[in-house]
This record gives C-alpha cells, sequence and structure tokens, in this order.
C-alpha cells in the first residue's frame, strides 16, 4: 500500500495524486493540515520537509516525482 501525506493547495501533491491515479496506484490520503501526528511522523520518521511525502514498503521520497511513481506499477 502507498500512503500519500498531502497538503491543501499543494501543487505537487495534487501532480502526485493525478499521476497515481491515471497509473492505477491505489494509495491512502493523509491530509497533514489536519493531522499534527502525522505531521509530527512525517517530520521526524521520514525527515521530510516539503509535500507530498510518499511512503510505500520498501521506500519514501518527497517532492512530485513522475519518475518513482511509474515504478510503483
Amino acid at each position: 500500500m502507498v500512503t500519500v501525506y498531502t497538503k491543501s493547495a499543494c501543487v505537487q501533491c495534487s501532480a502526485t495524486i493525478r499521476k497515481l491515479d491515471s497509473l492505477g496506484v491505489a494509495y491512502e490520503l493523509v491530509h497533514l493540515d489536519s493531522n499534527p501526528e502525522a505531521l509530527a511522523l512525517v517530520k521526524e520518521q521520514y525527515d521530510a520537509l516539503q509535500a507530498p511525502v510518499v511512503v510505500t514498503p520498501d521506500t519514501h521520497w518527497s517532492g512530485f516525482q513522475p519518475d518513482k511513481l511509474h515504478e510503483l506499477v
């Protein structure tokens, strides 16, 4: 399962979600704006300062990275 930590009004987040949808990849969205626990987790566990943060069973990254999204198919 892929988890996407996202923020509202985030262009890179929207692009990531659109790309996952177009590739047919299942994912769970976690909204960081309304979830302070998730925001703390992303900062501490993934050392991410940029949204979106994409977490897979094998890896994680932040930002819109189409090449890595294609690898999920």
